[in-house]
């Protein structure tokens, strides 16, 4: 079993995006089989592909040649080196939960390796997909005038007034799921100050409806073809405190989201 596997407190709301897939595999790795077969269990179950065709199979960090770049390897052989650490436990459940975005994040990677190789800089496709891939949660927002206000005043840090004073609309009209596996080890041990690289995605009313398995594949296919289309950039994200989402943690008074060390204002441009 992964190390410190039992310190995840699963109820969490933050890691409500991949508990059906730890569901799915818990067993298996509760009774003893390595996480890395049953991660393979499921990968062969879902079909997981990287964006050469190639199945995705997970296999140890040895099988990565010594300076084969990490991005490079799961583009031409389809393996994901992992070890047995959460840091790459959660990977492999992201994998499993959102598999289309990670081909196409993949796809960049190894694009801007092929064209840059592996250098001092990663370039700014690679920076922006290594961050999204690490750190980034998807904020799903009702596509209307309230639902965009919602965003642009995430995006201006207007961070009491959409947290707090605003927060039955937020609860009305916005959904967190996180995708980056180091965020989510991150939060094993939740503290104030985790930020999350945040992109924001505009929904219908209809979403707002659909089961939890639906909800996941519109975000999955979506993102996945605004990647594929647009690439992707650092401007896309936006910072959003973990433990500020409303009803994540329970000592959201007024006073937790005035606490400037954490809830930054915004800068102004000079």
């Amino acid at each position: 079993m992964v190390p410190h596997i039992a310190e995840i407190d699963w109820a969490r709301p933050w890691y409500d995006a991949v508990r059906p897939a730890w569901d799915s595999l818990r067993g298996d790795v509760v009774a003893g089989a390595g996480f890395i077969d049953a991660f393979n269990a499921n990968a062969t179950r879902l079909g997981l592909q990287n964006h050469r065709g190639l199945p995705i199979r997970f296999v140890p960090q040895d099988d990565l040649p010594p300076g084969t770049a990490y991005e490079a390897f799961i583009g031409t052989t389809g393996g994901v080196p992992t070890r047995d650490n959460l840091h790459d436990f959660f990977n492999g459940l992201v994998w499993q939960t959102f598999p289309l975005i990670k081909r196409e994040l993949n796809a960049l990677q190894a694009a801007q390796i092929a064209a840059a190789g592996v250098g001092k800089s990663r370039g700014p496709a690679r920076d922006a997909a290594t961050l999204f891939d690490e750190n980034a949660a998807l904020l799903v927002v009702r596509d209307n005038d309230g639902g965009r206000a919602l965003a642009e005043g995430l995006r201006t840090h207007r961070w009491h007034e959409v947290l707090h004073a605003g927060r039955v609309r937020f609860l009305a009209d916005a959904q967190v799921w996180l995708f980056g596996h180091a965020l989510m080890e991150k939060l094993v041990a939740p503290r104030k100050a985790i930020t999350a690289h945040t992109r924001v995605l505009f929904a219908g009313d209809a979403w707002f409806a659909l089961g939890w398995q639906e909800r996941r594949d519109w975000i999955d296919q979506t993102l996945a073809g605004s990647l594929a289309a647009e690439g992707l950039t650092t401007a896309a994200f936006t910072p959003l405190q973990v433990l500020g989402v409303p009803g994540w943690w329970p000592e959201q008074d007024a006073a937790f989201y005035l606490d400037e060390t954490v809830f930054r204002p915004k800068k102004e441009k000079k």
